[in-house]
């Protein structure tokens, strides 16, 4: 059974630029080193500057462990630390944890 974590958050307006860049680069290394697929959602209506990364694991165990390995890995940490303080309105992210049925 499929798990899909949707996360939402806003892209400060004065770094939109490298907040885009820096999502990039983070969807290519996860998408490479891991074991889940991630895409980059942009809006088309909403919020202009409110983003979303899908990720899609096989099911919870694999979602755990995958997570684990990212946050043991010193490379994508400072991946993802660039990204929350630096592009990212404070307080803005939501995530959410759905299944396929």
């Amino acid at each position: 059974m499929s798990v899909f974590v949707y996360q939402t958050f806003v892209i400060k307006q004065g770094k939109f630029k490298e907040g885009i860049e820096n999502l990039k680069e983070i969807k290519k290394f996860r998408n490479e080193h891991y074991a889940h697929k991630v895409e980059i959602l942009a809006p088309v209506s909403g919020k202009d500057h409110t983003y979303a990364l899908l990720s899609t694991y096989e099911g919870l165990a694999e979602m755990e462990l995958q997570n684990k390995r990212m946050f043991d890995d010193e490379e994508y940490l400072k991946l993802i630390g660039d990204f929350f303080l630096e592009n990212i309105a404070e307080g803005s992210m939501y995530t959410q944890i759905h299944r396929s049925i």
